[in-house]
């Protein structure tokens, strides 16, 4: 248990059996009537943020979120295996729970998995991976009405836009949060 003083950002809270997210706060000193803190508060497992007020001093229920760099082993079916390094223990998620982030995911990478109680809440991988293009139509020089960009196929199968002169096999920096092209990596 912890009162809306203890409140900080990433702190999961355990509110009526869900888990939410701090992502920010601001505590509210009115010239009349109590102070209160406004939160925003994102659930752990739909990502849906909502605004929620509290009354100082308020006591909210902590969650222990218990965070590990672990290494994604292999795809089982919809479940992605996973092996802590430290105790070479494996968890399966869910393939709903890895999201987005398995688009970017190879075998033998490291991504940091949440759990919660045992339970797997979500994966996070580093803001950007290295990756190959797998596949991408050669660039037509004076082909400007895409805004000078084209579509290409990431080893992993996701999809994102490159520059025109951007080849199969180049090696690239993609943005794991919005899928965006960071640059071409020398090998």
């Amino acid at each position: 248990m912890a009162t809306t003083n203890d409140l900080k950002n990433g702190l999961v809270l355990n509110l009526d059996g869900q888990l939410w997210t701090v992502v920010e706060f601001q505590h509210v000193k009115p010239g009349k009537g109590g102070a209160f803190v406004r939160t925003k508060l994102k659930h752990v497992l739909s990502g849906k943020v909502v605004d929620k007020t509290f009354n100082a001093g308020t006591k909210v229920e902590t969650a222990t979120v218990d965070k590990r760099e672990m290494t994604y082993l292999y795809k089982d079916g919809s479940d992605f295996v996973f092996m802590d390094g430290d105790t070479y223990d494996q968890i399966t998620v869910p393939e709903v729970t890895v999201g987005d982030a398995a688009k970017y995911m190879l075998e033998n990478t490291s991504a940091m998995v949440a759990t919660h109680e045992g339970a797997p809440l979500f994966v996070e991988l580093s803001a950007s991976v290295e990756l190959l293009i797998q596949h991408t139509d050669p660039g037509l020089q004076g082909d400007r009405s895409t805004g000078g960009t084209k579509p290409a196929t990431l080893e992993t199968g996701a999809e994102i836009q490159v520059p025109l002169f951007v080849n199969t096999g180049d090696k690239v920096k993609v943005d794991t949060r919005d899928a965006r092209y960071l640059g071409r990596v020398n090998s």
